[in-house]
């Protein structure tokens, strides 16, 4: 597997020179890092070049890194079929400036790219309909951002009762939790519930 994912790392480097920084094998994947301003050449070369194939979108997700001064990882995840490998492409991103969308490589990136953009606030220029998706309406913020509080906000629910949606200030009730940090092959000290005919 490492020798084809390193031909590989060899071929989209030599087709691609500077739109690729940085190329690295880790966990049976080849991960690239590309220019942001050149993804969509960089995705439409692996998905038709014979050697690549990487015919299957299979996921597009972000990860925040607020330390450094560009602090989304935009990440595409995509598969050949043909070659039976996986690769992974990586570009940066902040706040303001906004990345190119790939639905014209890739059609699937649609809600995937919505996503990103909802829970991390990444902008994709050239999106047909970039819009929340997993957060309620009026909703502010992004709430997958490290620096994100995970209280003090509004929680949207239906009351059955009052027959309206009510909103209501988000609490972490921590009376109810227990946690014994057993391992599991240990066993506990107690008896689980529905556990209480076992040991009789």
């Amino acid at each position: 597997m490492s020798e084809a994912l390193t031909a590989l790392s060899a071929h989209v480097a030599a087709r691609l020179g500077d739109a690729i920084s940085e190329s690295r094998i880790a966990y049976g994947e080849l991960t690239l890092r590309a220019r942001p301003e050149k993804i969509i050449e960089v995705l439409r070369f692996l998905r038709d070049d014979p050697e690549c194939r990487f015919v299957c979108f299979t996921d597009l997700c972000g990860a925040d890194y607020p330390q450094r001064e560009r602090r989304f990882d935009v990440v595409y995840h995509l598969l050949s079929p043909y070659k039976n490998l996986r690769i992974r492409v990586k570009i940066d991103a902040d706040e303001e400036s906004p990345v190119p969308s790939v639905i014209a490589v890739f059609p699937a990136a649609d809600w995937f790219e919505r996503e990103v953009f909802d829970l991390y606030g990444v902008l994709f220029s050239g999106h047909p309909d970039l819009r929340r998706i997993l957060t309620d309406y009026g909703f502010s913020g992004h709430p997958l951002r490290k620096d994100f509080p995970l209280t003090g906000h509004v929680e949207v629910r239906y009351d059955d009762q009052a027959k309206r949606v009510v909103y209501e200030p988000v609490k972490l009730v921590q009376e109810f939790r227990s946690f014994d940090y057993l391992s599991p092959w240990e066993g506990t000290d107690y008896i689980l519930p529905g556990d209480e005919k076992a040991k009789q």
